[in-house]
């Protein structure tokens, strides 16, 4: 089953799929984590800082090229789940074509809906806890832009293919956690292992 995971940053994606791949046995593609862990002083590093430390998005073809490689890893007859990717409609292009090639598709797509003003405390703390750079006022402002102009088009194109679930992520991590646990297990019919 392939899941993506689309939703503001701090509406707590990454915390859901490292859940919900530990209950499937499932892969946990993140392309957040995958930017922030390349070394910040390589050529590779300079570029990506250059778009996420402002709160922008690293462009298409740089995400493309990073997810192909580690999607070269990864069993693609288990579980994967994405983590903020894609996150524009040309990467959900590109992406549906890699996945046909591999006789594959999107299962489902997890919505996660948060209030601003949650989203902005969240992300803040986040901020004190991480140390990310990427999680200040102005960056979280220009974050949150570009997610509500380039994004939530996405919910459009994956609704389309009748495959997208919304759950509201306000509440606690556990409270959503069992939210989502019952949007999967009930969509695939599958059980933890």
């Amino acid at each position: 089953m392939r899941i993506v995971f689309i939703g503001p940053p701090g509406a707590g994606k990454g915390t859901q799929c490292k859940r919900l791949a530990k209950l499937l046995h499932a892969a946990h593609l993140s392309t957040g984590d995958m930017l922030r862990s390349v070394d910040r002083h390589s050529d590779l590093g300079r570029r990506i800082a250059g778009y996420i430390d402002d709160g922008g998005f690293a462009p298409d073809e740089l995400i493309m090229e990073i997810v192909t490689a580690r999607l070269a890893e990864i069993d693609y007859n288990k579980s994967c789940l994405f983590d903020g990717f894609p996150r524009t409609l040309r990467q959900a292009e590109m992406f549906d074509e890699i996945l046909a090639s591999q006789n594959s598709q999107i299962d489902l797509v997890i919505n996660l809906e948060v209030d601003r003003d949650e989203l902005v405390s969240r992300l803040l703390d986040r901020a004190k806890v991480e140390h990310r750079l990427d999680d200040n006022l102005s960056a979280i402002s220009t974050r949150l832009q570009i997610y509500s102009t380039v994004t939530v088009p996405l919910l459009a194109y994956y609704g389309e293919k009748g495959i997208v679930k919304t759950i509201d992520a306000t509440a606690s991590a556990d409270i959503v956690f069992e939210r989502v646990k019952a949007c999967v297990l009930g969509h695939s019919g599958d059980r933890p292992r």
